[in-house]
């Protein structure tokens, strides 16, 4: 089986999954608000998954399938908070060392940005748990070249496919890969019976214009 289709399996796998457990919040009536302050009538909360050993096995395995997609890194980092645990798991797995981003230099002691030993000239793989506009992750890998190493990839578990996530990381001239999506979720969500038709139709488009959807 090619990669692509191994990784179709898992990002519908993982959108049942997140559903059955709850991790995937939707409600088009009372919206979720983020720290930028879209709103949005899906909510996804990686963390619950670290909590069920199948399915956080489960993702692990995909975010290692993932990492196939490149010949060679030497270094996998997690982005603070949520990406740590995941970050953590995958390179076990890969047996490589790991490094974790702060969001912001401490304000004592040595005043890291990044924890642990991050060698100067080596190449890292920057595992995220979800991707909204990109921000974080961005800030993440600006922290990592700034200390004179090469970003391969961010990857993670879920990404809203939204259009200013796609432009900015284009514009930091960085890729980045995610296990499953919001148009898979919502297309699960559907075949579950989580979401009516009705439902689905106003949700679909969402991506499209996230900071007008609920005034029109």
């Amino acid at each position: 089986m090619s990669l692509n289709f191994i990784i179709m399996i898992h990002s519908r796998e993982l959108a049942r999954n997140l559903l059955q457990i709850k991790a995937i919040k939707i409600n088009v009536q009372n919206l979720f608000t983020w720290a930028s302050g879209i709103q949005s009538p899906i909510y996804c909360d990686n963390r619950l998954a670290l909590s069920f050993p199948d399915i956080r096995n489960s993702v692990k395995l995909a975010l290692v399938e993932l990492t196939k997609g490149y010949k060679s890194f030497d270094y996998v980092a997690g982005v603070a908070t949520a990406g740590i645990p995941w970050g953590v798991l995958v390179a076990e797995e890969l047996g490589k060392p790991f490094v974790y981003i702060r969001s912001s230099a401490k304000s004592h002691g040595r005043q890291n940005r990044i924890e642990g030993l991050l060698e100067k000239g080596k190449s890292v793989i920057v595992i995220e748990d979800l991707i909204s506009t990109g921000g974080s992750s961005i800030d993440a890998v600006e922290a990592i070249r700034e200390n004179g190493n090469e970003v391969v990839s961010v990857i993670a578990i879920f990404s809203y496919n939204l259009e200013k996530a796609r432009v900015n990381f284009e514009k930091a001239g960085c890729e980045f890969k995610t296990i499953s999506d919001y148009d898979t979720l919502i297309v699960e969500a559907r075949k579950e019976n989580y979401i009516t038709n009705e439902e689905f139709e106003l949700i679909k488009n969402w991506k499209l214009d996230p900071e007008n959807w609920n005034k029109k």
